[in-house]
């Protein structure tokens, strides 16, 4: 693909368009003309956009598919409307997914990372990470996505590294890091603690246990419920409301904890609901977030009954070393046997499940690292309700986001794994300190002990990603030139699906570390379903890999299908016939500028002029791209892409490969020099313009077809993007084309009615409705008798209806084609009888079946109802036909 010179002849276009050659060539030519690279444009307005960071954990998905094309649809207008755009690109590590990952192809092996060691372990992540970052660089580049490779971040570069360090030690300055024993949500299967939003709440079909505990006088019993029995094993009291008739004169009396024997006191807490099950409930600290309250409240012990991996442990008594599945089945066995579980009843109820993982997750006591959220929510709170928050599109999640921010608890982010951002905390034994540092230690810095022990634990994925948009653009250094030129970047794009995750966590960082919001508006988009509106999921066999749709119909064609079927905040339906029909849509672009450019001959870029006098086709096809250019515009502005689709696919399909090629071939094919030149100049010109507007959605044809027309400048990545202009408008024209076309659709319709190929002359008659009308006609006699296929035409303002024709009012004009001169009268009514005759049969034949009371009896609801429709319908037709024959008998 070279660039054209300003005065180039243009080359054939092959017969069919090959997107994979085309897709193969044009991205090359892209990336090597350096195209994509912000900077280039020092006097421009920067407009920004960073890339959600996808995960080095495997493939792009086709959900990663429509969040990348709206973010390149954004970013390719922007270009061409002049900004200086940035687009830059970066993954994500992953922590918990990745090390999964490559735990897994691990055990293949017969390993475990215990095998390797750290330093070991973390090698082979890395060599994941290079296979698969490049796997997702090839991924992009199939996609077209135009984004500025020479930026390119990671989560774990040495610039991003720094940026986490900077922002944990200032955090823990302020005292809003800090480390404490809680009860954390814990992975068991990934050993590793979760914040709240990593766990998934599933409806499970459970039990609910009552169980009785004895008072230790021998006087009576409590009884408590819970649907988790084997936690009974570290119950260290039973609550009761303080207030509760039943039970205030046992308060501070001691219970015995049956199997284990243990003694444990009766405590009255506020935390009790009086009127729900008995009123008494069994507290468990060290596994349970609100017992862990009530325990704190108490001075209670905190007894932890299974380790990391949901084993038990010694305090779990006789089922030491028990799964804690396993331990529930044998303990509810002995509770029955020994009286104590005096019912099990059958209960629905929400459990936690790993984002990540999978597994049940265990409320666990646990020594982690914590970030103090409500100083920040309150920040992003204000920030918001000031008018000088963050922009959501669709508004209706600025409430979810707000709820949650309000609502929002102390994030632990602190995690138990190997491949991540290293926690900047060192320990010294010798003085019993800890220190955090920016840069690593090699001694105390309280007594100058060398043996330090670094902290073992990572931190949340998501603690590096909420820095994404500063940190990218090299924060903390406040002298970086991107950051300064670059932020805050303008929109973020991403699914309604991680509003808690990422979206309010950068917020809550930009505010805290820049003092500025980091985006000033959030695009939310939905998830891509199936055709039946299910989840995508492995399970379910459903996925849909977006490279297999590109090499089956080509990059455009998935661009365009997923862009255009999306509605800010709305899920979307693959269906593969939608992309189908984008392939065809694209194939026609191709076609309508493969016959044009046969017909530009030797015309250039310079010849092309528009000034000229026009005919009323030209002007028309002008005045609408006039339209759409400023209402295109004003769509992607306002992120409605799918809108936007729409009104591109009508003016391209409709307007200009339907009506203008069609009517421009009257003045290509004629004898007029001056018109052939004037249209030739209009062909050129709308067709550019046409690329330029479809440019953002399908890069690949649009730079194709470009490249072949007349035009200046190396790429249609950087062609000016085609602004509204007023002496562009054409009122008058589109008035003349609207009864031109009216009147042409008319004429067919009759045709069709009375199949008479357009291959047959007929004879029609015009009555306009006034004078203008009928300069309208007269001007453009020879375009109504081309498209109606006339073997004679009259246009009279004061022509009287003849007796048998065919008649048709438009807007302006009545027409009338005698019957005469279309077709064998009474031809025509033998046919019609003989198609009475087929329908009369049809109806008696469904009357006779709806007659029948065995068949009325027997068959579904819904049969019944498609025989009546059926009925129904060749009923109307039968009416239809008898109104024709009269018609035609006169």
């Amino acid at each position: 693909m070279n660039a054209m010179s300003e005065k180039q002849t243009t080359t054939e276009m092959p017969t069919t368009y090959d997107p994979k050659a085309a897709e193969q060539k044009g991205y090359d030519y892209w990336i090597e003309g350096g195209y994509f690279k912000a900077g280039q444009r020092p006097d421009a307005k920067p407009y920004t956009i960073v890339i959600p960071p996808p995960n080095v954990t495997g493939m792009l998905h086709i959900g990663h598919a429509l969040d990348f094309t709206l973010q390149d649809i954004l970013i390719r207008t922007k270009r061409m409307q002049g900004y200086d755009a940035l687009w830059l690109p970066g993954a994500d590590h992953a922590g918990i997914a990745t090390q999964t990952k490559v735990e897994q192809k691990l055990r293949e092996e017969g390993l475990s990372r215990y095998d390797l060691g750290r330093d070991k372990f973390l090698e082979r992540v890395w060599e994941w990470k290079e296979v698969y970052a490049g796997t997702i660089r090839e991924q992009w580049a199939k996609m077209g996505f135009s984004l500025d490779y020479s930026r390119e971040r990671f989560t774990l570069d040495e610039g991003l590294s720094r940026a986490v360090r900077e922002v944990f030690v200032r955090l823990y300055e302020k005292g809003l890091i800090y480390r404490g024993k809680k009860i954390i949500n814990w992975d068991p299967a990934a050993r590793t603690a979760l914040s709240d939003i990593e766990v998934e709440y599933k409806e499970v079909n459970g039990n609910l246990y009552h169980l009785r505990y004895p008072l230790k006088d021998g006087s009576g019993y409590v009884t408590v419920a819970t649907t988790r029995p084997e936690t009974m094993l570290g119950d260290t009291a039973v609550a009761v409301h303080p207030e509760d008739e039943r039970y205030k004169h046992l308060i501070g009396q001691m219970l015995v904890l049956p199997i284990i024997g243990r003694e444990i006191p009766i405590v009255g807490d506020e935390y009790v609901e009086k009127d729900f099950g008995s009123g008494a409930v069994k507290i468990t600290p060290a596994h349970d977030p609100n017992d862990f309250e009530v325990g704190l409240r108490h001075d209670l012990p905190q007894i932890i009954v299974m380790d990391e991996s949901g084993i038990m442990n010694e305090n779990a008594g006789p089922y030491n070393g028990m799964d804690r599945a396993d331990c529930r089945k044998a303990i509810v066995k002995d509770l029955q046997e020994s009286g104590v579980c005096i019912q099990i009843e059958e209960h629905v109820h929400q459990v936690g499940h790993s984002e990540r993982s999978g597994a049940v997750v265990e409320p666990y006591l646990s020594t982690q690292w914590f970030v103090a959220m409500k100083p920040l929510a309150d920040a992003a709170i204000a920030a918001q309700k000031s008018g000088k928050g963050v922009n959501f599109v669709p508004d209706r999640f600025e409430k979810i986001y707000l709820h949650w921010i309000e609502n929002v608890r102390d994030w632990c982010i602190s995690r138990q794994l190997w491949w991540g951002h290293r926690i900047p905390a060192w320990y010294c034994d010798k003085c019993d300190s800890l220190h955090v540092a920016r840069e690593d230690l090699a001694e105390c810095p309280s007594c100058g002990s060398g043996e330090l022990r670094r902290d073992e634990d990572v931190l949340d994925t998501w603690f590096s990603s909420a820095l994404w948009p500063f940190s990218t653009l090299g924060w903390p250094d406040e002298d970086s030139e991107d950051l300064k030129r670059y932020y805050p970047t303008d929109v973020l794009v991403t699914g309604y699906d991680i509003i808690y995750f990422w979206v309010a966590r950068m917020i809550f960082t930009a505010l805290e570390f820049t003092d500025q919001i980091p985006f000033k508006d959030v695009l939310i988009h939905g998830l891509v379903r199936d055709a039946e509106g299910r989840k995508m999921s492995k399970s379910l066999g459903n996925g849909v890999d977006p490279l297999e749709v590109i090499e089956k119909y080509g990059a455009d064609a998935m661009r365009f299908m997923i862009s255009t079927s999306s509605t800010p905040g709305q899920d979307l339906r693959f269906r593969w016939e939608r992309v189908e029909q984008a392939r065809n849509f694209a194939n026609k672009i191709w076609n309508a500028s493969r016959f044009a450019l046969m017909n530009l001959e030797d015309v250039s870029f310079a010849d092309i002029d528009i000034s000229v006098e026009l005919g009323t086709a030209d002007r028309w096809i002008l005045h609408r791209l006039n339209e759409t250019s400023r209402s295109v515009t004003r769509l992607i502005d306002a992120y409605e892409f799918g809108e936007t689709g729409r009104l591109l696919y009508n003016f391209i399909w409709d307007d200009l490969c339907d009506w203008y090629i069609e009517f421009a071939k009257l003045n290509l094919y004629g004898s007029d020099p001056a018109a052939k030149r004037a249209t030739q100049s209009v062909l050129a010109y709308v067709l550019d313009r046409t690329q330029r507007l479809i440019h953002p959605f399908m890069p690949f044809i649009s730079e194709e077809i470009w490249q072949h027309l007349p035009h200046e400048g190396d790429t249609i990545t950087l062609a000016q993007w085609p602004a509204y202009d007023e002496k562009l408008e054409a009122p008058e024209a589109v008035r003349e084309m609207e009864l031109l076309m009216d009147m042409i659709r008319a004429v067919r319709n009759i045709r069709a009615e009375v199949n008479v190929p357009m291959s047959k002359k007929v004879e029609l008659l015009i009555k306009p409705s006034g004078e203008a009308e009928a300069a309208i006609l007269t001007r453009n006699e020879e375009f109504v008798s081309r498209f109606c296929g006339t073997s004679a035409l009259t246009v009279d303002i004061s022509l009287s209806a003849p007796d048998k024709a065919m008649t048709s009012v438009v807007s302006g004009a009545e027409l009338y084609l005698p019957l005469a001169g279309l077709i064998d009268i009474e031809q025509e009514i033998a046919r019609l009888e003989k198609e009475k005759a087929t329908l009369d049969g049809e109806v008696l034949r469904i009357e006779k079946k709806l007659a029948n009371a065995g068949f009325v009896s027997k068959a579904p609801a819904k049969v019944i109802e498609e025989e009546r429709a059926k009925m129904a319908d060749y009923a109307d037709k039968r009416a239809k036909v008898l109104a024709r024959i009269d018609e035609l008998r006169g």
